[in-house]
């Protein structure tokens, strides 16, 4: 899923923007694939088993926001229907054993990634697998990646994880961005896909990201910025946000290009009229030496180049040329 991308993966982030409402989630399936993403991702979990009732109006929130298991099996399913692929983020062991069956990816939250019997279930499904690397250093961010890679050779998987940098702070200030740690975690963990999950205000932020070697960005998403009071609209990404992020990853993608040195198609046409030839530099008689102080180089390309003015100093012309003609060895004698 990774390793064989040949554009960078756009996800929409939903998460819990449904609200635990399905009707607003087939919604924000539907409209996440007119958007052009590649793929929707969701959080699955069971309240109980993720966090404790200390705040009971959160709480309270999050059991109103948990959808079943059968109704992220009909969401994926919807999602497919749609061309996309389904990825979601499992807050609890049960919810991992479960979307192991259902999903494309799965998806590991930075305050999870050292969650290690979390991880080990979720590569132990054999999908691919993303791991947010937001709060952790570089030694936690190994012992994940190996945690991965260990459960994976133990069951005979090849695998495929892409580690995403990702800025636990809703929204993250923009000083605290940090896009250059994209590079620094291609660099620590070659062999793995790097992304960026996006959680800045706007969308400079995940578009930079493609410069810098994201091949995965992961964006929130909502119906609409004021859908609701919950937080988590107003910083996320609305259908026409999203389709100009799309839009503009694949403007990046196009200028980005191969990366090859070299003559690019767009210019071939073009070698011989701005490269130089050796001309002369007045108007030559024939029979007359051409002298250092005789030569030009001017456009357009095709005759003797520059560098190889040796090739017609000190010869003859054979024939009468004129102040910025070409000099060619046709009509130069032996010299």
């Amino acid at each position: 899923m990774f390793k064989d991308l040949n554009r960078t993966l756009v996800i929409a982030e939903i998460g819990n923007n449904h609200e635990g409402d399905m009707g607003a989630a087939r919604e924000l399936v539907d409209r996440a694939a007119e958007t052009g993403v590649d793929a929707v991702k969701f959080q699955t979990f069971i309240t109980e088993k993720f966090t404790a009732p200390l705040d009971p109006a959160r709480f309270a929130r999050l059991q109103k926001f948990q959808l079943s298991f059968d109704d992220f099996a009909e969401l994926a399913d919807r999602t497919r229907s749609h061309g996309l692929q389904f990825i979601s983020t499992p807050l609890d062991l049960d919810s991992a054993r479960f979307l192991g069956a259902i999903v494309d990816a799965m998806k590991i939250a930075s305050g999870d990634n050292t969650y290690w019997s979390l991880i080990d279930i979720a590569a132990r499904a054999a999908k691919p697998l993303i791991i947010s690397t937001g709060i952790s250093g570089r030694d936690d961010i190994a012992k994940a990646a190996k945690t991965t890679t260990d459960a994976w050779a133990d069951i005979g998987h090849a695998g495929d994880l892409a580690l995403l940098h990702c800025i636990v702070s809703y929204p993250a200030p923009p000083e605290f961005a940090n896009l250059r740690a994209i590079p620094s975690l291609a660099a620590a963990f070659p062999g793995h896909t790097i992304g960026y999950s996006d959680h800045t205000m706007g969308l400079d932020a995940a578009v930079l990201s493609v410069a810098l070697g994201a091949r995965v960005i992961e964006k929130h998403f909502t119906l609409a910025n004021d859908y609701s009071d919950f937080r988590d609209h107003q910083l996320s990404a609305d259908p026409e946000d999203m389709k100009r992020l799309v839009k503009r990853v694949r403007t990046a993608e196009a200028l980005l290009g191969p990366g090859d040195i070299g003559t690019q198609d767009c210019e071939r046409d073009l070698i011989q009229p701005v490269r130089r030839s050796v001309a002369a530099a007045r108007a030559v008689n024939a029979g007359e030496t051409i002298g250092a102080d005789d030569i030009v180089c001017i456009r357009p390309g095709g005759g003797i180049p520059p560098g190889e003015e040796n090739r017609a100093i000190g010869r003859k012309l054979k024939t009468a040329i004129a102040q910025g003609a070409m000099i060619t060895p046709d009509m130069l004698d032996a010299g």
